[in-house]
This record gives C-alpha cells, sequence and structure tokens, in this order.
C-alpha cells in the first residue's frame, strides 16, 4: 500500500505552498488529500516581495479542496503539510483542525509546517514546548508563545516536524519532508 499525506489548508493559501508540495507528492507517487473547513474549490493569493516592508498578495489559481476537516481520520495518513498564506490564520479555529494536527505529532508522523502554519500549530501548543522550528518572521511571536525556540534558519527540521520560512524554500521543505515520510 502507498504512501498517503493530508493537506490542510482554506481560502487565501499561499498558491505556491499548496500546488508545489500537492504536485511534487503526486510525483512521487504518493496519494495526496487536500482537506479545508469544506470540500469547496479554494481560492489561493499568490504573495511577493515588491518594495513594500511587507509582502503584496494577489488572486491566484483556484483549487478543489477534495475533504472537509470533519470527515477526515487522521489515523489514515502517513504525513501532513500544513501551507502558509492567510488561511491558517481562520483554518484555526475550526474545531475539527487541533485533533488532526495533534494525531501527527503523538504518532510521530512527518509534519511540514511553512510560512504562517504555525498559526495552526498554536492549536496544539503543547506539543511544540521546548521544540525549534522556523517560519515566516511575522509569526516569529507564535512560536515563542508556544514555548518552541524560533530558529532564523529558512528551513530547519526538529524530529518528525520540517519547517520553512516561506515559498522560496519548498525545494529543500519538500525534500526534507519526503525524507522522513520515506524513512
Amino acid at each position: 500500500m502507498g504512501k498517503k499525506v493530508l493537506i490542510v489548508t482554506g481560502d487565501a493559501v499561499e498558491a505556491l505552498e499548496v500546488y508545489y508540495p500537492y504536485y511534487r507528492l503526486l510525483e512521487e507517487n504518493i496519494e495526496a488529500v487536500i482537506a479545508a473547513p469544506s470540500a469547496k474549490m479554494l481560492h489561493t493569493v499568490v504573495h511577493d516581495f515588491e518594495s513594500w516592508d511587507t509582502y503584496t498578495e494577489k488572486p491566484g489559481y483556484q483549487l478543489q479542496a477534495h475533504a472537509a476537516f470533519e470527515g477526515i481520520n487522521p489515523e489514515e495518513f502517513d504525513g501532513l503539510i500544513i501551507p502558509g498564506g492567510r488561511a491558517p490564520e481562520y483554518i484555526r479555529l475550526n474545531p475539527a483542525l487541533p485533533k488532526i494536527v495533534r494525531h501527527f505529532f503523538e504518532a510521530n508522523k512527518p509534519v511540514g509546517a511553512i510560512c504562517h502554519a504555525a498559526q495552526v500549530l498554536e492549536t496544539v501548543r503543547d506539543v511544540l514546548q521546548n521544540r525549534s522550528m522556523t517560519a515566516y518572521i511575522a509569526c516569529r511571536p507564535s512560536v515563542e508563545a508556544m514555548g518552541a525556540c524560533y530558529v532564523s534558519e529558512t528551513l530547519y527540521v526538529d524530529g518528525n516536524l520540517v519547517s520553512g520560512h516561506a515559498w522560496p524554500d519548498l525545494p529543500g521543505f519538500m525534500r526534507e519532508f519526503l525524507k522522513l515520510l520515506n524513512r
């Protein structure tokens, strides 16, 4: 039986941070399931750095969520990826999501968290205490509020957790995630 990875996201997910992992998993013949608050067509966004003090945001491609969080049994999956963008700030409010995320940490399955994904991890802050991770710099307060150590490197692996700063780090992020998934 092949591997199966869950990607949790929602509207306003950073396009590259969901599409790159999704297609990279499919390329490796790994089943990839995109879950969101509801199984609907999601709107992605494109963030870029264009001489502003922060990133800009433009509409991206649409993407179908295969399943709703409520219907997910995390035991059926071998790994979890949490893309960034603005989706994490509101999907973390979904009552079904913390149980899903917690399962992957307690079962020591690979978890990939990139960019603003730290906002989702706040829902299971106890499993992040005394861990080290990176995230988009604006999420440093979230990482530290969880009791984790913020690492300034743009890619970091701590046990089963692969964390990345932002979409430019996706090649290394997926390389490290796949190493953990295939061990």
